[in-house]
């Protein structure tokens, strides 16, 4: 009885499940969460507040009320900007609509592992619904991501985005006909890949890679009939952002101007020695032959070339480079370890050694409620055991999961190329555990894999014995 039960309603008690814990987390921690009570401090973006009331007040995008910028993406900050018209600023509001979010990226993850494992395991189910279920179920309880995602972050939007541009191209190769339904498919995908460079500019290397997966089981001419939409659309939807971000700035700005601002801080000659100290490379002091003025566009530039040049003229530095990076992205502790309070930056001296410095004008570090990591808080003591033990123990079966997944790689690759391709993507940049943790939902269909084919190995025992 339990079992027909649960066989029928999986998807719902994992959903409820997930509901329950984000609202119960949300008003049991006020504290935490409450950035609109008088006086709270923010713990996720200052700067998507800044920009949402900005918006609503004189409505241009831009972190100076009333002038216009292109230095975050806007596609979070706009979705915030309504939110707040429509209900206020409200910290309620936006756990909310963050966990209607989460819930839309739990029945999306389970149909994505519906449709990637179609066999049947039992009369009434298939191997697809329960990985789905059991990966639903491991990302409803993620702790991690609950506190993450109940914060002023962008992070549960880009996941939906992803999960649903992953949900789109598995219908897009699935579908035998080029019909109505094929291109209104192709044109979705196109939309949300578009779309989703707004909130964070990823997902391109994963759709190069996702050509790939498609001719693992369709033919060249089929991909590109199938995938040329995708591509087109995706650029038309940026195109009138892109219009807007010359007239600003006088020049070609795809998305945002931090990109620059990433790629010097992944590579330059303090990004191992901060990252081996535990600190974010967020923190490295610009060159000094940084442009004298305050143009991001002139900045955004200058920056991406010095990222450029320490990673052409140190050759014999990127292999160390590169490991680190791919260290602090996969490590199952959460990184940064450490951060920096208000009044403190970090230097690194002659020796290389890194110096926390203290200095009563400086405002290089964050305010005391994005500074737990230093503190003896209940992050610190007890969040980070729980996270290591959680997602580490997900990520080893994750391994296991992918090796016993091995047989059905033409579908399953699908998933490995997610990983692949935001893997390079911040080892180009800079990596952290808030960076990889959006895909961590999908590595767990993996972990679930390894439960359900537990499960089989069970049932096949029970149908011998009996």
């Amino acid at each position: 009885m339990l079992w027909n039960w649960l066989t029928r309603y999986k998807l719902i008690l994992v959903l409820v499940i997930a509901l329950v814990a984000r609202i119960g987390i949300l008003l049991a921690f006020p504290s935490v969460f409450a950035f609109s009570n008088e006086g709270a401090e923010i713990h996720g973006s200052v700067a998507y507040d800044e920009y949402a009331l900005n918006l609503l007040e004189t409505g241009v995008y831009g972190r100076e009320a009333g002038v216009a910028d292109s230095i975050l993406p806007p596609l979070y900050s706009y979705a915030l900007a309504g939110l707040y018209a429509v209900f206020g600023r409200s910290y309620i509001a936006v756990g909310v609509l963050h966990t209607l979010l989460d819930l839309l990226s739990i029945w999306l993850l389970f149909d994505i592992s519906r449709r990637l494992f179609p066999r049947q395991l039992t009369d009434t189910s298939t191997w697809g619904e329960w990985i789905g279920a059991f990966s639903g179920l491991f990302f409803a309880l993620y702790p991690y991501l609950i506190f993450q995602n109940l914060t002023l972050i962008d992070t549960p939007l880009w996941i939906t985005l992803l999960h649903l541009f992953v949900w789109l191209m598995i219908l897009l190769r699935d579908r035998e006909k080029l019909d109505r339904n094929t291109w209104l498919i192709a044109i979705a995908g196109g939309i949300v890949l578009g779309v989703s460079a707004l909130a964070r500019a990823l997902l391109p290397p994963l759709a190069i890679l996702i050509a790939l997966w498609f001719l693992f089981r369709l033919s060249f001419k089929q991909t590109v009939i199938r995938l040329a939409p995708v591509a087109i659309i995706s650029v038309l939807v940026l195109v009138p952002w892109m219009i807007r971000g010359y007239q600003i700035h006088g020049g070609f700005v795809a998305v945002a101007l931090n990109s620059g601002e990433n790629v010097y801080q992944g590579n330059n000659p303090q990004t191992v020695p901060y990252f081996r100290a535990g600190y974010d490379v967020q923190w490295s002091t610009p060159p000094e032959n940084m442009p004298d003025t305050d143009d991001r566009y002139i900045i955004n530039n200058a920056l991406m070339q010095e990222g450029l040049r320490y990673l052409r003229e140190n050759p014999d530095k990127i292999p160390e480079l590169m490991w680190v990076k791919f260290w602090i992205y996969w490590n199952p502790q959460v990184t940064p370890l450490k951060n920096l309070r208000e009044g403190e930056r970090l230097r690194l001296s002659e020796s290389g050694e890194v110096l926390v410095l203290t200095d009563e004008g400086s405002q290089e570090g964050v305010t005391s409620s994005n500074a737990e990591y230093e503190d003896n808080s209940l992050f610190n003591v007890i969040g980070r055991t729980v996270h290591i033990l959680y997602f580490g123990g997900l990520w080893i079966l994750s391994f296991v999961g992918v090796w016993l997944s091995r047989r059905d790689w033409r579908d399953v690759s699908l998933l490995w190329f997610i990983q692949i391709s935001q893997t390079v993507v911040y080892l180009i940049f800079h990596p952290s555990t808030r960076y990889r943790a959006p895909t961590d939902p999908l590595l767990f269909i993996f972990s679930a894999y390894v439960v359900v084919w537990m499960m089989a190995w069970w049932l096949s025992r029970e149908r011998k014995t009996t």
